[in-house]
């Protein structure tokens, strides 16, 4: 550990400060990517709180598509990485639904639930994602899962796919957001130009 590792010493300590029962992040996992999917996920929870339940039924900034429908994706995608994640936990090589009569992913049919049940879901698959990835061994990290659809996931690459979606997200939710909020490395992987323009739009 030395002075210009700032970010490891802060792990560090917060690993000793919380104790040895406490969930915290295997030495391996990307931890960079890791804080920007944190870090956007909170930001996106504030820009949706900052939404009354009538402005739910509103436009978003993408065209055909309401607010409900960007939380209804962000949920289903939260659960789709946790279930790849949950895969690579148990050493599985495929992304495994574990009770596929009940499995039921329609982005359209979720969007038209009751306001407080679309926030909830939001809620609870943002943690179960982030407990999956607390509960993820090392050698998880290293793991590819092959996905329903048939592609191949680096697990260490999810959560980069995950900040990448929530923090874009955020922009089209049409809340207040500003420009000068959105990390550099999302503008990077970003349309720039429709970022200024979704900043405009919701300023």
């Amino acid at each position: 550990m030395t002075e210009a590792d700032p970010d490891l010493l802060a792990r560090a300590q917060l690993r000793e400060r919380q104790g040895a029962g406490a969930r915290y992040d295997a030495p391996n996992a990307p931890a960079d990517d890791l804080l920007l999917a944190r870090r956007g996920t909170a930001y996106f929870a504030r820009q949706l709180n900052g939404l009354t339940d009538s402005e739910l039924d509103a436009q978003s900034a993408v065209a055909g598509q309401s607010r409900r429908h960007i939380v209804a994706e962000v949920a289903f995608q939260a659960r789709w990485l946790a279930r790849l994640a949950a895969a690579a936990r148990l050493g599985f090589e495929v992304e495994t639904i574990v009770e596929p009569e009940l499995f039921i992913e329609d982005v359209k049919l979720t969007a038209t639930l009751p306001p407080h049940a679309l926030r909830y879901l939001f809620q609870h698959s943002a943690v179960h994602l982030d407990v999956e990835w607390r509960d993820l061994p090392r050698e998880g990290w290293s793991r590819t899962i092959i996905s329903l659809d048939g592609r191949a996931v680096p697990i260490n690459a999810t959560p980069l796919m995950r900040a990448l979606e929530i923090w874009m997200a955020a922009t089209t939710l049409g809340g207040h957001w500003r420009l000068s909020d959105i990390p550099a490395v999302i503008i990077k992987h970003s349309d720039i130009a429709d970022l200024r323009g979704s900043a405009a739009s919701g300023a």
